[in-house]
């Protein structure tokens, strides 16, 4: 009677035994510096009792380098990329990635099609790490990322995750030195323009400006919030102004809602910054060029970029780099 051969096992029966996901068993057969190392004493554990051979071929795939990196950004439209901000970035990323020989990639995800490709692209190793950014609460990229087979790293941290690898700028303490920049020169009844509060940034920004007014023995108002462009500070500013008739300070969470903040305080007959003096986040051209220029926050940009991308070459190069945040700073000019 001729015996059947006996059946090799899966990497799915290995993740299963391991109690990990397919990824995870795949990065730690191959040596990926990025898995706990409890992780990857399971999945050690789980081959030598199941007995699995990992096929060299698909080894082989699984550890090709591609000599590419994405920058991905969990947003809806493609002019994106060409707002100062995201341009400033990719700046700072693909001058520090051009130093390891890694080519740019841009790619953006948020519909349902453009979610698939990044996904597409996670799984299939078509890059050799990631930086993520824009992501808001709830977004499945990052579920997607923390199942990726290759690094990555987070350009500000995700509201409800706790990525290894992040690259900020100090939100809370930045919002905060403008706030008490602002009751330094009498303004007492400030309000505050955040970004989405889906966001970090945009929470974060809120709570620097709350802990200022509090600090002060102040009423903080409650967050007016906007969606990080020029109309929806406009937009903001005419219900503070209907809400507060008495402000005399605004705090935008960006350059760009400061801006359509003067835009509403000069058609409402509003002096900036004798009336209400206005305070921008950024330091954006916007902010040099407004009537009258903005005093801002001052967040480096560039070098936030640049530091994703060491980061991220650190990580793919075996390395586990600690999460890093960047200072900022007050720059002072005629609105407030």
């Amino acid at each position: 009677m001729t015996v059947a051969p006996r059946r090799q096992p899966t990497l799915e029966e290995v993740a299963e035994r391991a109690g990990v996901s397919r990824s995870v068993a795949s990065l730690a057969l191959n040596n990926a510096p990025h898995v706990s190392t409890a992780k990857r004493e399971a999945v050690e554990r789980a081959v030598r009792q199941l007995g699995y051979v990992p096929n060299p071929t698909a080894r082989a795939l699984a550890t090709r380098q591609t000599g590419a990196a994405a920058l991905v950004v969990s947003g809806e439209d493609p002019s994106i990329f060409a707002d100062p901000f995201f341009a400033q970035v990719i700046v700072g990323a693909s001058t520090a990635l051009e130093d390891a020989d890694l080519h740019l990639m841009l790619c953006l995800a948020a519909s349902d099609r453009g979610r698939k490709r990044v996904e597409e692209l996670l799984r299939s190793k078509g890059a050799d790490g990631v930086l993520l950014m824009a992501l808001r609460e709830g977004d499945p990229l990052a579920g997607m990322a923390e199942e990726a087979e290759m690094p990555v790293v987070f350009g500000g941290r995700p509201v409800g995750v706790a990525p290894q690898w992040y690259v900020d700028v100090d939100n809370v303490g930045g919002a905060r030195e403008a706030t008490e920049y602002l009751i330094s020169r009498g303004r007492t009844r400030v309000a505050a323009i955040c970004g989405r509060l889906d966001t970090e940034a945009g929470r974060a920004r809120y709570r620097g400006y709350r802990d200022a007014l509090l600090g002060a023995g102040l009423d903080p108002l409650p967050p007016q919030e906007g969606d990080f462009t020029e109309p929806s500070g406009a937009a903001a500013t005419a219900v503070l102004l209907k809400q507060h008739p008495d402000l005399d300070g605004i705090i935008a969470a960006n350059d760009n809602m400061a801006a359509g903040a003067l835009r509403t305080l000069r058609a409402a007959g509003r002096a900036v910054p004798a009336d209400i003096a206005v305070v921008g986040f950024d330091d954006l051209t916007v902010a040099q060029v407004a009537d009258p220029p903005l005093t801002t926050v001052h967040q480096p940009i560039t070098a936030l970029g640049r530091e994703m991308a060491r980061m991220l070459v650190a990580v793919i190069n075996g390395h586990d780099p600690t999460p890093l945040i960047l200072p900022t700073r007050l720059v002072t000019r005629s609105s407030a």
